[in-house]
């Protein structure tokens, strides 16, 4: 039952539903596209990644103080997420992009010297995920969003 009153687990977590979960209106409202599964993807805005560490940063600052120990370990483990977020997943996803290219490019290639028969089997290929990492933009917000996440839950868990 200690589990339903760890109040910086259960705002980290309410932090990445809500990053998921508001990623779809924020695309919509840039496209005109829904996409619904953007709720369960990796990478876009905001951060989902960044903002359950900051949440999970701030819950505990909030009960333990900000000189607390937890308090330092979660900082630096916030600081060590944010950054993979915008460094190696970002670049990760750039690769992707590049190498997805060089297959389509390859695949038109063969279809124009062979005149493959069948388009299905070239439509069954996989490509890589490339929405892997963040912009740093993203990241700001999703840190921001976890702050604010974490701020409010505060108030409704202790009022």
């Amino acid at each position: 039952m200690e589990l339903f009153h760890n109040f910086p687990l259960w705002s980290a977590l309410l932090a990445i539903v809500f990053a998921q979960v508001v990623k779809v209106p924020i695309e919509f409202i840039a496209t005109r596209k829904a996409n619904w599964g953007l709720v369960f993807s990796t990478g876009g805005m905001p951060s989902s990644h960044s903002a359950a560490v900051t949440s999970l940063t701030t819950g505990i600052g909030l009960v333990e103080g900000l000189s607390s120990p937890l308090f330092a370990i979660s900082t630096i483990f916030a600081v060590i997420v944010m950054f993979d977020a915008t460094g190696v997943r970002r670049h990760a996803g750039e690769q992707a992009t590049v190498l997805n290219q060089l297959v389509e490019d390859f695949n038109r290639v063969v279809e124009e010297a062979k005149m493959w028969p069948t388009q299905e089997e070239r439509e069954k290929q996989e490509k890589l995920k490339e929405l892997l990492g963040h912009q740093p933009i993203e990241v700001f917000f999703g840190a921001i969003t976890g702050i604010i996440v974490a701020f409010l839950v505060h108030f409704i868990w202790y009022s």
